[in-house]
């Protein structure tokens, strides 16, 4: 198996991507089925099936309003978020869909979209059935897929969740631990961007990964300041939760405006910067929550991290510029891979740990890596960043990725900082290695139980009162 940059991240939608971005694109993989068998013509019902985490919050997550657009053909990628809700209701008052956006038949989603709150498949928390059927009721194509965290989906053939996808390509520099990394630098000389990008060029020219990583910049960029921008004054959901982004984005102006003018330079609280690493994560957040289009980092439910602390990269380091971005999307992107090797970056199979965990881990080794760190001490970074994320629950208050999720999100960002920085005091030599770290969260998440990993039994969850 092998594994992309471009697999960690990838672009999509609100709120969640393994319960938006992932049946959507399962949805979509199915009706394309159809069409390249030649019986969507023939097709006359569907029926979608959800089970586990995906039957208990899919509600709040938007997953059957995923389903449906994916089942019309659509991509996270490139599907119009403003036009989302408006084309799932119109489904849901004409009763009619257009598989593959092409064929049209009945669709009632109180009867065709089922979600099972206390039912699960055998493979993974987020399982999903799709059937389709002739004029006459028989069945013409059943599959079975699981959406095991990132957006990744895999089909009924899967291996338990391991197989992520069937790519064998021959990386020049393969690795799967922490140590296999450490040495494939040690043997090359290269970075852990430079082993990455060794490995990339195995799939498309290394312009072409320079740009598409640019473009995922430029899309995280645009995500901010689109949840800083929002008129809105709540988010959406029964919950009611205040936004927080554009209110504080204005303030955070003022102030600094503000001390221009009195100081004739900028701030001078030594911690300004972290104001702004808050606000960048609460805006990704915010806007992810609103189904918004942001990138998988590796996750939605944490996908403000590695954006704040690239903004913190690009705003507040001096010499920031684009070869950074690129050399810290890189290094980690290394990381992310060994997450999803070696555990799990799905709430709904190990808790949060296996999202903001990770998430907060690739931030501080990325971080650490532009600010010139040696590979040891960038792995030494990545254990940091996730040793105090061992544990985290994923409680999601009334299914909705908005309490705890958003705030998290800021916490752990201004721990990846930390993480860096106190990795390159340091020489890389430490008690504690990745691999310990990381084996240590798949068997924490084992031992977890079920209400705390993304089915809103447990925790926060049920602690706190919905209005």
């Amino acid at each position: 198996m092998a594994l992309s940059v471009l697999d960690l991240f990838s672009v999509g939608i609100g709120p969640s991507s393994s319960h938006t971005v992932g049946p959507m694109r399962a949805a979509r993989r199915f009706t394309a089925g159809l069409a390249e068998s030649g019986l969507l013509d023939r097709v006359a019902r569907v029926e979608a099936q959800l089970y586990g985490s995906l039957g208990a919050t899919g509600h709040g997550h938007g997953s059957g309003r995923a389903v449906v657009l994916g089942l019309e053909g659509e991509d996270p990628e490139t599907v119009d978020p403003s036009d989302a809700v408006d084309r799932v209701a119109a489904v849901e008052v004409d009763r009619k869909i257009a598989l593959a956006g092409t064929h049209r038949i009945d669709f009632d989603p109180e009867t065709d979209l089922v979600m099972h709150r206390r039912k699960a498949l055998p493979a993974h928390p987020n399982g999903m059935t799709f059937e389709a059927f002739d004029e006459a009721g028989r069945s013409l194509r059943l599959r079975t897929y699981y959406s095991v965290g990132g957006g990744f989906v895999v089909d009924e053939q899967a291996v338990g969740a391991d197989r992520v996808v069937t790519d064998s390509t021959r990386l020049p520099h393969p690795f799967s631990s922490g140590a296999d990394l450490l040495q494939r630098c040690r043997e090359t000389g290269l970075s852990i961007a430079g082993v990455m990008l060794a490995n990339e060029v195995s799939w498309r020219p290394e312009a072409e990964v320079r740009e598409r990583l640019l473009h995922i910049w430029r899309v995280m960029q645009e995500c901010v300041e689109s949840g800083c921008t929002r008129s809105e004054r709540t988010l959406p959901g029964g919950l009611k939760v205040r936004r927080r982004a554009p209110e504080l984005r204005e303030r955070l102006r003022e102030q600094e405006a503000a001390a221009r003018q009195r100081d004739g330079g900028p701030m001078l609280d030594p911690l300004w910067a972290m104001e702004w690493v808050n606000l960048y994560a609460l805006a990704v957040n915010e806007e992810n929550a609103s189904g918004g289009r942001i990138v998988t980092a590796p996750t939605n439910g944490a996908a403000g991290i590695i954006p704040a602390v690239l903004h913190f990269y690009s705003r507040f380091i001096d010499g920031a510029d684009e070869d950074g971005v690129v050399e810290f999307l890189l290094t980690a992107a290394a990381i992310g891979i060994l997450f999803k090797l070696g555990a799990s970056i799905s709430g709904a199979e190990v808790g949060c740990q296996g999202e903001v965990g990770s998430a907060c881990s690739m931030a501080a080794a990325g971080l650490c890596a532009v600010l010139g760190g040696t590979p040891e001490q960038v792995e030494n970074a990545a254990e940091i960043g996730i040793e105090h994320n061992l544990g985290l629950t994923c409680d999601p208050v009334g299914g909705l990725v908005q309490i705890p999720c958003i705030e998290r999100n800021a916490i752990a960002s201004v721990k990846a900082i930390n993480a860096a920085r106190l990795a390159r005091q340091g020489d890389g030599d430490h008690k504690v290695t990745l691999d310990q770290a990381i084996t240590t969260m798949r068997e924490t998440g084992a031992d977890m139980k079920t209400k705390y990993k993304e089915t809103s039994r447990g925790g926060l969850a049920v602690n706190v009162i919905e209005c």
